[in-house]
């Protein structure tokens, strides 16, 4: 582009007048614009860090909750309440019949039509993946000792998609025929037992079987590991008394935060008892959620501080280059161009500090990663370097520039020539 004759300058279409002057007023106050870049640069750090910092640990620690367990899981109906015997109540004006209510006891039962209710499930667009179950209460004997054990019937094919046990084998293999088990390192440990022995499981209803130790597994977690054992379904089906039949059918959702939505959805479909991680882990979700409110006030909060300087160095600006302004208005630079002038400053400060915020966040989470480390040397968990919170800094951190150069610029643009000059 070429600028009038009037303001007596010629410059090529590449070199536009608000960049010359924008850069030379950033020059000339390399003290002013480098305090401010420093202060842009320490809080996108900062938003960097400690956002990347939280998406690893939400991460980690959806990675251990839900490796575990399924998102919704499909009970049977629960018992209702029935009244017991009634007795009369004597009062001045007539005889009252009242109930004694009880909670009935909520015996294992399968879930009713199973195999149409997974059907149905299964053809939902959100759904992944259903697996029935067979799951109860048993005994594992050896010699003198017993011990108390969670009996889980399984179809190795469709469980082992929702919970990746080939990960927690640490011994033996996945393999589930008839006469296999898998147990807990636990409860491995407490039995004194490899793969290959076998063991004399008892369920609660007192049927017995002879089963042979096939793998051993560690779950991350003490208590599971001494209690749980896996069996083929069927075994567990003729163990617990439920020939035919299933007492769960886990489900895994495509969008786990969408679960309790889907599993109120089962609920009013099949009439199953359907409980969605979120309603199981309520506590998980709501520490999920403070985390994700804190991260938004982070960057809430670094964002007003960085246009607050901004603006606070662009409003000492014109103060100092008025005159200049008033000079540059009277050659004939229309109004908008000192409009983009002053908010182009805004937006290269940005930029400037959010350049090397970036850098300097990606360096304080590798420091970070190399000096938090578990007991055995391998890190405390996984950060990702997602290029997208990269770019949205930036962009932040721009958007942030030009906001607060508006109010500077809307000054710049509105100065008196002849009142400029003369001050």
């Amino acid at each position: 582009m070429t600028e009038p004759a009037a303001t007596g300058i010629t410059l090529p279409a590449w070199q536009p007048f608000e960049w010359i002057v924008a850069l030379r007023f950033l020059r000339e106050g390399r003290i002013q614009t480098a305090f401010i870049i420093s202060g842009i640069a320490l809080g996108v750090a900062v938003i960097v860090f400690m956002s990347a910092l939280l998406v690893g640990v939400q991460a980690n620690f959806m990675q251990r909750v839900l490796t575990g367990q399924a998102h919704i899981q499909l009970l049977p109906a629960k018992e209702v309440v029935r009244p017991l015997q009634m007795f009369s109540v004597a009062t001045t004006s007539a005889v009252r019949y009242d109930a004694i209510v009880q909670a009935p006891l909520q015996r294992l039962k399968s879930i009713d039509q199973w195999q149409s209710i997974a059907q149905q499930i299964g053809r939902m667009p959100e759904v992944l993946v259903v697996s029935p179950a067979a799951t109860g209460a048993g005994l594992i004997l050896r010699g003198d000792t017993s011990r108390a054990i969670s009996v889980i019937g399984i179809k190795p094919e469709l469980y082992f998609q929702i919970v990746p046990m080939a990960d927690k084998i640490t011994r033996g293999s996945l393999r589930l025929t008839g006469a296999d088990i898998l147990i807990g390192s636990e409860l491995a440990t407490d039995l004194g037992v490899s793969t290959g022995d076998p063991l004399h499981v008892v369920a609660a209803s007192g049927t017995a079987t002879i089963l042979r130790v096939t793998g051993i597994f560690d779950l991350g977690n003490k208590g599971a590991n001494a209690r749980t054992t896996f069996v083929a379904l069927r075994t567990a089906q003729s163990l617990l008394g439920l020939v035919g039949g299933v007492s769960v059918l886990d489900v895994t959702v495509q969008d786990i935060y969408a679960a309790e939505t889907i599993a109120a959805r089962i609920r009013a479909t099949t009439g199953t008892d359907a409980q969605s991680w979120i309603a199981t882990n309520a506590q998980f979700f709501v520490a999920v959620g403070a985390q994700q409110s804190s991260n938004t006030l982070i960057r809430l909060f670094v964002a007003l501080s960085v246009a607050l300087g901004i603006a606070s160095v662009l409003v000492v600006s014109v103060v100092q280059k008025s005159r200049e302004i008033g000079i540059l208005r009277a050659m004939g630079i229309r109004r908008g161009q000192i409009l983009r002038l002053f908010l182009l400053q805004g937006g290269l400060l940005g930029l400037g500090g959010a350049m090397v915020g970036a850098v300097l966040g990606a360096l304080g989470l590798l420091l970070w990663q190399q000096l938090q480390r578990n007991a055995d040397g391998t890190p405390l968990f996984p950060l990702s370097f997602d290029p997208g919170l990269f770019i949205s800094a930036l962009a932040l951190s721009m958007l942030t520039g030009l906001v607060s150069a508006f109010i500077p610029a809307l000054r710049a643009a509105r100065l008196d020539p002849v009142v400029a000059i003369r001050g």
